[in-house]
């Protein structure tokens, strides 16, 4: 019997749906459907978006690993470089207070390999900075002293004592210059 009462109840039921599709108003079923579309449309619209961020964070990532490898292969050889300089500071030295009387075939060896040195630092893009003569610039120029004199423009550079050296368009070392300053 209890099957047969649940088979009166379902027909009732559907009859009660009819009548009311009839009526013209929605069941409630459908009203549950809109707002489950609803729901499921909204959901899409922000794993859309979630997308479009995580997908922004990629491609932002991938240009900045982009700009460090360049960044790496174009200085990182800096600090070698840097060893190196005290190097060729040392043989301009010995060029400068060695007379060619005394030590001459010493004289040409220092001379040589200080030339082949530049010619190697050259081919990595190191340059020296020209100083002496030039206007002193504080973004690639230490100033050691200042020398009042009329021979030259204030703020130009009279004497170097270490010289400067670039790395492509970067400051490896600044030049330690003596500037000059009017005569008072």
């Amino acid at each position: 019997m209890k099957h047969k009462d649940t088979v009166e109840t379902l027909e009732i039921e559907d009859s009660a749906v009819e009548e009311n599709t009839l009526n013209g108003a929605a069941p409630e079923v459908g009203a549950s459907l809109e707002e489950q579309l609803a729901a499921k449309e909204k959901e899409a619209r922000e794993n859309w978006d979630r997308f479009l961020r995580e997908r922004a964070d990629l491609e932002n990532y991938r240009k900045r690993v982009g700009r460090e490898k360049e960044e790496l292969l174009n200085y990182g050889n800096k600090s070698l470089l840097e060893e190196i300089l005290p190097i060729i500071d040392n043989l301009e030295r010995a060029l400068a207070h060695g007379s060619e009387d005394e030590l001459g075939a010493v004289i040409e060896g220092v001379r040589m390999t200080h030339a082949m040195l530049l010619t190697a630092l050259k081919k990595f893009n190191v340059t020296p900075i020209e100083a002496v003569g030039a206007p002193f610039d504080s973004a690639f120029h230490q100033a050691m002293a200042q020398v009042p004199t009329d021979q030259q423009e204030p703020n130009t550079i009279v004497e170097e004592y270490q010289r400067g050296y670039m790395l492509k368009d970067r400051l490896l070392r600044p030049s330690m210059v003596t500037v000059a300053t009017a005569v008072k």
